[in-house]
């Protein structure tokens, strides 16, 4: 990279950068001093369930909007184009299941850990894998998360690559370990301002210096890059109408509905109502959060349209690029380039402070309490406070191992999510909706999942498999003539053809959108095969509260006795059995009382007294 092309911080930039840090820790610092000062799990990793809709909702939005979008999206969208944006579809299925199907069963249960489900409905080995899984997946998505602005800040603007990383994980881990959930969700509050602050500035400025709306439009338009609906069934085409608007469904299930670090946020809401209402109004910001990626890539393409960036680059990283456009849009503007780099930084550290706080609550409450049920209160906090630490660390070391991928780093996240959040979506869809499964199904199913989702994962790795045609660079398509520019595509889409992987390489080939939906549907099918082999569980060895009466709702039409012999409908208010009156390693006190409206809302036959669960502190 040529000296001269690098860009430089001012001063007001990092005044602007050290803010949003000092900032971040100054939240945490105040949660870890007020209120009950974090002193008891339930507060330290719940918030005392205390939390309204608004902070929750743009907390939901912030652990997903990592840096990995924020700089993902847009060189997505430069390298192949508008199709990216049919994912907005999926949003809407993906927070409205949720919102009426997980929520409702998981916020009556009255967990701290999403996994304590899979021991309510199967078995405590079930619960302790699906507990490794999303440990192992949210390490590795951390070591992205952390890497991914530290590196584009490196490869731009020459800033120190380890002292980037060291900053964000430390800071992060520091303000998770002081000021506990709390923290986590206000500080994802200020981060979210800040990152729709930052994007918006850039698209502003880059519109105006590229010659204004109608000239970005053109020079999109002739660049190919506004895409069409497209409906082609193949599920090796990397991105299509089927495989974002359906496969991205399963995709945003696995994640706002049984991840822990959303789940988390719903169940610190004060109310079920307020609960589902986050969801709701998560929504809205999500689809101005992709549009406005979006946007950004398709004015980086209009800005560097016909140009040779090749010399101006140390990396052919697309990923880099965008922090490239950033700085060159924004050089003249003293304190925007922080401002930006601030925004991409209030990701990473919105992202990875959820997963911090998530990773300390599953570890301990389902690997520690267990078999430790007589610790102190106090001694629980303060281990929580060093897991969370420890996580923290853990993370710097996943970010080491980060930069020896090639991939878009939005492709490879979501490579992650699939391979691992699918098989485990598929686990709570086999434990709610299907009544027959038992335990030995469950843990079959997650093997399989897991088996084929790693075997298909890496095999595309390992080959290189894409179903994907890159568009042409720069503005060709406008410089062509009519017949010369029908002669390319045919060209290309003949090469296309031949060059189509055959055999298993072709099982390989499957676009990565599909790794949920695959995987998913992998666990529910050898689950319930391997359950009604070795003996469908009965309906009175379920555990009450832990069915979602999925059939009997698309069922409607039939008999009730046709339905219930179907549903296995078992009430939320009847007693817990024995083996269930213990959750979170400690003793769970019986409440008698009438059945709330939101009950009988979800089940409307049950006349019985509802059972309230809560954690004794």
């Amino acid at each position: 990279m040529d000296p001269s092309d690098q860009k430089h911080f001012t001063a007001v930039d990092y005044v602007i950068f050290a803010a949003l840090l000092t900032a971040s820790v100054g939240i945490g610092l105040y949660h870890a001093l007020s209120g009950g000062r974090q002193r008891t799990t339930q507060e330290f990793l719940m918030a005392d369930r205390s939390m309204s809709c608004l902070p929750v909702s743009l907390s939901l939005i912030a652990s997903f909007q990592s840096a990995v979008a924020i700089i993902g999206v847009p060189a997505e969208i430069y390298t192949h184009g508008t199709q990216y944006w049919f994912i907005g579809c999926a949003y809407f299925l993906g927070l409205l299941i949720p919102a009426h199907v997980f929520i409702p069963v998981l916020y009556k249960l009255r967990l701290s850990s999403v996994y304590e489900y899979l021991e309510l409905r199967f078995s405590k080995a079930v619960r302790i894998c699906g507990t490794l899984a999303f440990i192992f997946q949210t390490v590795v998505y951390m070591g992205i998360c952390v890497y991914t602005p530290a590196f584009a800040l490196n490869a731009v603007t020459g800033f120190e690559l380890w002292a980037a990383v060291l900053a964000t994980g430390l800071v992060c881990t520091l303000y998770t370990t002081m000021g506990g959930l709390k923290a986590v969700i206000w500080t994802d509050v200020f981060q979210t301002v800040v990152m729709f602050a930052g994007q918006l500035a850039v698209i502003v400025v880059g519109v105006h210096q590229t010659g204004g709306v109608s000239e970005v439009w053109r020079k999109v338009q002739e660049g190919n890059r506004l895409s069409a609906l497209d409906l082609n069934p193949d599920p090796t085409e990397r991105h299509t109408f089927w495989t974002l608007g359906v496969g991205g469904v399963f995709l945003m299930l696995s994640l706002y509905g049984v991840n822990q670090a959303q789940v988390q946020r719903y169940l610190s809401a004060r109310t079920e109502k307020e609960a589902v209402r986050s969801c709701y109004m998560a929504f809205p910001s999500l689809q101005l959060s992709l549009a406005l990626g979006c946007v950004m890539g398709l004015v980086m393409f209009a800005r560097y349209c016909g140009e040779d960036l090749a010399g101006k680059l140390p990396t052919s990283s697309r990923d880099a690029m965008v922090l490239y456009f950033v700085m060159d849009m924004l050089q003249g503007l003293p304190g925007l380039p922080g401002l930006f780099v601030a925004c991409l930084f209030s990701a990473a550290l919105s992202t990875i402070s959820s997963a911090f706080n998530s990773l300390a609550t599953v570890t301990m409450e389902d690997l520690v309490k267990p078999h430790f049920p007589a610790m102190t209160e106090a001694r629980a906090t303060l281990l929580s406070k060093v897991l969370a630490m420890c996580y923290g660390l853990l993370c710097l070391a996943m970010a080491y191992l980060t930069h020896l991928m090639d991939d878009s780093v939005l492709q490879v996240a979501l490579k992650i999510f699939g391979m691992v959040g699918g098989p485990v979506l598929g686990l709570f869809c086999l434990g709610m909706f299907f009544p027959w499964a038992n335990s030995t199904g469950a843990l079959a199913g997650l093997g399989a999942g897991l088996a084929l989702s790693f075997w298909v994962g890496i095999g595309s790795l390992l080959t290189r498999s894409s179903g994907t045609r890159p568009l042409p660079p720069g503005c060709r398509a406008a410089l062509l003539s009519d017949n010369a520019t029908s002669a390319f595509h045919t060209a290309a889409l003949g090469n296309f053809t031949l060059s189509r992987p055959s055999g298993l390489n072709r099982f390989y080939s499957l676009s990565y959108m599909w790794y949920s939906a695959f995987n998913c549907f992998t666990v529910i099918l050898t689950g319930l095969i391997i359950s009604f082999l070795t003996g469908p569980m009965k309906e009175d060895d379920v555990t009450p509260g832990t069915i979602y009466p999925l059939f009997g709702k698309l069922l409607c039409f039939l008999p009730e006795h046709f339905k219930e012999k179907l549903c296995c409908l078992t009430p939320l208010g009847q007693p817990l059995p024995p083996q269930h009156k213990e959750a979170n390693g400690l003793a769970l006190p019986q409440e008698d009382g009438t059945s709330q409206e939101e009950t009988d809302k979800f089940l409307p036959k049950v006349q019985t007294a509802l059972v309230e669960h809560e954690t004794t502190v």
